[in-house]
């Protein structure tokens, strides 16, 4: 079940293609999102009132609400991908597979343009083994670092999970049964594309520090697309 990040089956291919689909899509439909568009509002006699930003994400100090203490730009997003657990099939010629799909809820806020936080719950769906499944699931919080590239930007996330894990399967399989829970450290990257002032599709690959019965602390990663819609 060891398995490197480059050796991941080939449905993140088709995530980065959809990706790049909708970021054509988007640019051919809508002006640059680089946030210098303005619109002049016009008082009677045609005087100027005054310019209004109408593209771009806004910058700090101008707004958005965000439930992150001390934060503003704030956002919600939801990514759906799928799990690779590091763990054992275990004896006895039981099927193995880690195939079901794993999800990610969370909020965020900006402190600075490039600085902030975000909390969720991820669940990181079933693997079958050992005639039975391991599941696995908790509560993230993680700082966020943010590079913008035009209508594109780059992401890093380091945090913690509170996770709770449950395994079950066969006796004669030699693998332990049992639950657990805990904190653990995990990591993730990513990029983003704006398809508006205020949505954006992201692929993210991600880590979980996560305790399992009998093996401790284990890793499950994940690579996901998701959608975010910012305040």
């Amino acid at each position: 079940m060891n398995r490197s990040i480059s050796s991941f089956k080939t449905w993140p291919l088709a995530a980065v293609a959809m990706a790049v689909a909708c970021s054509v899509s988007a640019q051919t439909q809508a002006p640059g999102n680089d946030g210098s568009t303005t619109v002049l509002a016009q008082a009677a006699g045609g005087s100027t009132s005054g310019a209004v930003r109408t593209t771009g994400p806004r910058m700090p100090g101008e707004g958005g609400y965000s439930i992150i203490p001390y934060s503003t730009q704030g956002y919600v997003g939801l990514n759906v991908g799928r799990p690779d657990y590091d763990l054992g099939c275990g004896a006895g010629g039981f099927s193995c597979s880690d195939s079901s799909t794993s999800f990610n809820l969370y909020t965020g806020g900006m402190f600075t343009q490039y600085l902030g936080a975000e909390f969720g719950y991820v669940n990181l769906g079933k693997m079958r083994r050992g005639g039975g499944s391991t599941k696995a699931h908790g509560l993230n919080v993680s700082l966020v670092g943010r590079v913008p590239l035009g209508a594109f930007n780059v992401f890093g996330k380091l945090g913690t999970t509170y996770s709770r894990t449950e395994v079950s399967a066969s006796a004669l399989s030699g693998i332990a049964t049992g639950r657990e829970s805990g904190w653990a450290p995990t990591y993730g990257a990513g990029v983003g594309f704006d398809l508006t002032p205020r949505s954006s599709i992201v692929l993210e690959w991600n880590r979980y520090d996560m305790r399992f019965a009998g093996v401790g602390k284990q890793e499950v990663t994940t690579t996901s697309l998701g959608y975010v819609h910012r305040f």
